[in-house]
């Protein structure tokens, strides 16, 4: 364990960032999930602009990559032009 004031605080620090950035990654997750699972057009049309943006927020923080989040997007919209 940390002996240090400051790295004590950092323990506490990345802990807390730690679950926020599992938190905000599994909700989107969550959201990629069920925008799939839509059967609707107009509801997939709708959200998805909500989603992206949720995957480009992720992709802005570092907790995913930024390569990840063109292909997730990629695919999301392939399947809107599939549908279209």
């Amino acid at each position: 364990m940390a002996n240090h004031k400051a790295t004590k605080k950092d323990v506490r620090q990345a802990t807390k960032r730690r679950e926020r950035n599992k938190y905000y990654g599994k909700t989107t997750r969550n959201a990629i999930r069920d925008l799939k699972a839509s059967k609707d057009e107009k509801a997939y049309g709708e959200s998805l602009p909500s989603v992206i943006s949720m995957i480009d927020k992720l992709a802005k923080k570092g907790v995913i990559h930024k390569n990840k989040a063109g292909n997730l997007k990629s695919k999301l919209a392939r399947k809107t032009a599939a549908t279209a």
